[in-house]
């Protein structure tokens, strides 16, 4: 699997973190007095051959289609590291995976995640692809002093940071996304654009994002509207973004709802440019009911998807090209999504092997210090930062004739 990269002709920022974080480390470590493979003293975790990780998905319910591309992806990798295992200390380790179904109910996601730290005794958590599920979880792993790596899209999961100090996101920051969305709309000459968000935590980041980006970019927002967030009412939400005619219309949510708003707005008449970030990236958003009204568009999301990436030249492109042979071998079709539960393990296993121990409270302090070309994208932590993806991971994306081709 990849190794954390430190080039900084490449990575410039991504060094600089490193550098930072691996100093402030070094110091709390030797202030600490642990020793090299100290078991799970203190962490009431379990102390064997395995690195347990308790995951809570959306397997089912409403974020369905983004948490079981996330299931798979986290057992493709954890297949993949158990082969030969990977060190820890003096002897080497494999991955034990408890995957539960949260049933996209942050209540139950909570539940679980209780349940997999004080009777499963995992040695970290990863889940919730929808803000609600992880914001639930964040505040149990939180109180429990258990490392969670969120998969989900809203800057909040990993804000104030002191409050935060156990958790991690994987996703790229809303404002990274608005950025490159804002330049993309220059491009194109887009100057009236309406913004179609989600109600909760992932709207409101895209809903602020949008705002501040657009402001320095030559384009107008005419208009901001919220989907309910039980997914009703979406007629009558498209009919007041298409109103007055926008050159364009951003789509900020997640799938399954990404392409049923795409279809709503074709349906109020709308028959301008599309642009969704990256939450929409799943299979849903291209199935045969959206096909025509997602057709020509964009989307901004983790280079991943480029075809270019099973070109190796590199170890992380190899590692691509290895991820991709194998969840095609296990699944049959491999249509592009962010895999973010894959970089999640590789994440929590790169900091166990720096750790030289499984205990809770020296994977957080590691985790700090990851700077990992992954299989999604980038990724460069410090104490001052947990989240999310690099912003150069990202890329432009648009819909050809049913399938996610790179733009630019």
């Amino acid at each position: 699997m990849a190794t954390p990269a430190f080039d900084s002709s490449v990575l410039t920022r991504r060094g600089v973190l490193a550098a930072a974080a691996s100093t402030l480390l070094l110091a709390a470590c030797g202030q600490q007095g642990q020793r090299p493979d100290d078991s799970a003293a203190g962490s009431a975790a379990p102390d064997g051959h395995e690195l347990v990780v308790g995951a809570s998905l959306e397997l089912s319910g409403k974020g369905a289609a983004l948490g079981v591309l996330q299931q798979r992806a986290m057992e493709v990798t954890a297949e993949t590291l158990n082969i030969s295992g990977f060190p820890v200390g003096n002897m080497r380790r494999t991955v034990r995976l408890e995957i539960r179904d949260n049933g996209s109910n942050p209540q139950e996601a909570a539940r679980q995640v209780t349940e997999l730290i004080r009777r499963d005794r995992v040695h970290a958590l990863v889940g919730g692809t929808l803000a609600e599920t992880s914001m639930a979880m964040v505040e149990v792993a939180q109180q429990l002093q258990v490392p969670f790596l969120s998969l989900a899209a809203a800057d909040e999961i990993v804000l104030p940071l002191a409050q935060r100090t156990y958790i991690y996101k994987l996703t790229p920051d809303a404002d990274d996304i608005a950025q490159r969305m804002a330049r993309l709309l220059e491009s194109l000459q887009v100057r009236r654009v309406a913004l179609l968000a989600a109600e909760g935590l992932h709207g409101d980041s895209g809903v602020r994002a949008v705002q501040s980006a657009v402001q320095s970019a030559n384009v107008d927002l005419r208009r901001t509207v919220r989907l309910a967030a039980n997914g009703r009412d979406l007629t009558a939400a498209a009919e007041r973004a298409a109103a007055g005619e926008p050159d364009g219309v951003i789509v900020w949510g997640t799938a399954p709802d990404s392409g049923t708003a795409a279809r709503e707005l074709r349906r109020a008449g709308y028959r301008g440019l599309l642009f969704f970030d990256a939450g929409a990236v799943a299979d849903d958003t291209l199935a045969r009911p959206n096909a025509a009204a997602v057709e020509g568009a964009y989307a901004i999301h983790p280079a991943c998807l480029s075809s270019s990436t099973l070109i190796t030249t590199t170890t992380a492109e190899e590692d691509r090209r290895d991820f991709t042979n194998r969840y095609l071998q296990r699944h049959g079709s491999f249509k592009g999504f962010a895999p973010y539960a894959s970089d999640a393990l590789q994440l929590l296993a790169s900091s166990a092997r720096m750790a030289t121990s499984l205990d809770r409270g020296r994977l957080r302090a590691y985790l700090q210090t990851q700077v990992l070309e992954g299989i999604a994208g980038a990724y460069a932590y410090a104490p001052i930062r947990h989240g999310g993806m690099e912003p150069d991971s990202l890329a432009v994306y648009q819909v050809k004739q049913g399938s996610w081709t790179r733009y630019a």
